[in-house]
C-alpha cells in the first residue's frame, strides 16, 4: 500500500503541492493527511468539483505550476464542462493532475449509485481526451508513474489523471477534526422530522448518511418506505427532485432532507426553489459542518448563515434550531406556515458505527414512492 504521506511528498518533489477537490470515502486517508500536513489556502475543500477546477485553472494562471483536483468518479460529470471548454488543450491549454477515485469499478461489489459511473469512469477520460493511469499499489510503482504524469503535464500542459481503486492507501486517521459543541444527533433529528409529517406527505432525502439514517428509522418503527425517495447518488440534486415533486403534488407536503454538503455544492438551485412559490415545500438542512460518509472533512456549512441564503433568495420563512425542544417546538408552529420554508437543524459529526444500508433497490423504491404519491 502507498503511505499517504509518500504519495503527497513524491508530488512536491513536482512542485505539486496545491490541492482542490470534493472528498471521496478512498481517498478520505490522503485528505485526511493534506488537512492535517498543509495551510488550509493549499487545500480548498470546494462546493463541487467542477468548482475545483475553476480554482485549479486560477492557481495555474497566477503560479505556473500544478494543481491537483481530487474526487470520487461520481464527480466527472461536474468537470466535463471546464475540462473541454476550459483546461483543454484547444482552449487555454492548463494542467492539473486529477485524482479519482475509482468506486464501481467492475468485479468489485460496491452500492448501486456506483456501477454505472465504476463502468464509464476510464470511457469518460478517454472521451475528454485525458490521459490516465491506474495508481500502483505499491510505493516504487506509485513513485514512477507519479513521474511520467509529472513529466507528461510539464512536456504539454494537458491535464493527467490517476485513478485511485480500494485499498490503495494506507490508513491514516484525520487529527485536525474541527470540533462543533453541538449536542443533538443527525438520527435522532431525522427521526423527530419524519415522525412529526403529514400522512399523506413524502420526503426526498439526500445521499450519503441521511438517507441511510431516514431508512433505518422506518424499518425500526415497522414502517414501509414507500413515502420516501433515497437519492442515493445525483449529490447536490434532492433539493431539485422534491421540488419537480411538489410542483407537480401541490395538496401535499413535500420535504427534502438535505445535507449541509450536498446544499452548497448546488446552492443556486435555492434561488429556484424559491422563486416557484411551493407552499408545500419544506427544505430540512441537517448541518453538522462535515462531509460525514466520506471521511468526515469539513465544509463550510456553520460557517455561513444557510437562513439568510434562504431569505435572501425568496424563501417565505427561516428557522434554525440546535436542541431537540426547539426542534419539536418549531415543526409544530410551521404545520400553518406556507413555504418554501427553509429548516436548518444543526447536529454533531458522526453517525453509529452499526449504521445499515437500504436493502431495496432504487428502482424498488422509485415504484413504491410513485405508488404512494398516485394513490
Amino acid at each position: 500500500m502507498v503511505r499517504p504521506e509518500f504519495f503527497v511528498n513524491t508530488l512536491k518533489e513536482y512542485s505539486i503541492d496545491f490541492y482542490a477537490g470534493v472528498p471521496d470515502s478512498l481517498l478520505k486517508n490522503i485528505c485526511a493527511y493534506i488537512t492535517d500536513n498543509l495551510p488550509t489556502e493549499q487545500n480548498i475543500i470546494a462546493a463541487n468539483e467542477g468548482g475545483a477546477m475553476g480554482i485549479a485553472a486560477g492557481y495555474h494562471l497566477a503560479t505556473g505550476k500544478v494543481p491537483v483536483v481530487y474526487m470520487q468518479n461520481s464527480g466527472e460529470g461536474n468537470i466535463i464542462n471546464p475540462l473541454a471548454s476550459l483546461t483543454d488543450k484547444e482552449v487555454y491549454n492548463i494542467p492539473v493532475l486529477l485524482v479519482i477515485g475509482w468506486r464501481g469499478r467492475p468485479g468489485v461489489k460496491d452500492e448501486p449509485q456506483h456501477v454505472k459511473q465504476g463502468k464509464v469512469t476510464t470511457g469518460l477520460l478517454n472521451t475528454m481526451g485525458i490521459n490516465y493511469a491506474i495508481l500502483p499499489k505499491d510505493e516504487e510503482g506509485a513513485a514512477k508513474q507519479i513521474k511520467i504524469a509529472a513529466d507528461f503535464m510539464k512536456a504539454t500542459n494537458e491535464c493527467y489523471a490517476l485513478v485511485i481503486e480500494k485499498d490503495t492507501f494506507e490508513d491514516y486517521k484525520l487529527q485536525n477534526v474541527e470540533k462543533n459543541d453541538l449536542s443533538m444527533s443527525r438520527e435522532e433529528a431525522i427521526q423527530k422530522v419524519a415522525a412529526s409529517i403529514e400522512d399523506n406527505a413524502c420526503i426526498v432525502s439526500t445521499t450519503g448518511m441521511i438517507s441511510r439514517e431516514l431508512f433505518e428509522t422506518r424499518t425500526a418503527w415497522n414502517q414501509g418506505h414507500e413515502r420516501d425517495f433515497l437519492t442515493v447518488g445525483s449529490m447536490g440534486h434532492a433539493s431539485q427532485i422534491a421540488l419537480g415533486i411538489a410542483l407537480q403534488k401541490s395538496e401535499r407536503k413535500v420535504y427534502c432532507f438535505d445535507g449541509d454538503g450536498a446544499s452548497i455544492m448546488h446552492m443556486g438551485n435555492m434561488a429556484i426553489t424559491a422563486s416557484m412559490n411551493c407552499k408545500n415545500y419544506v427544505h430540512v438542512v441537517f448541518n453538522n459542518g462535515a462531509h460525514d460518509s466520506v471521511g468526515g472533512q469539513p465544509t463550510v456549512g456553520l460557517k455561513v448563515d444557510l437562513c439568510a441564503v434562504a431569505k435572501a433568495v425568496g424563501y417565505k420563512a427561516t428557522y434554525s434550531v440546535e436542541t431537540p425542544e426547539t426542534l419539536t417546538e418549531t415543526l409544530e408552529s410551521i404545520k400553518n406556515v406556507d413555504g418554501p420554508i427553509l429548516l436548518q437543524v444543526c447536529v454533531k459529526k458522526g453517525n453509529r458505527k452499526d449504521l445499515g444500508r437500504p436493502t431495496t433497490t432504487p428502482i424498488q423504491n422509485k415504484e413504491a414512492l410513485m405508488a404512494f404519491l398516485n394513490a
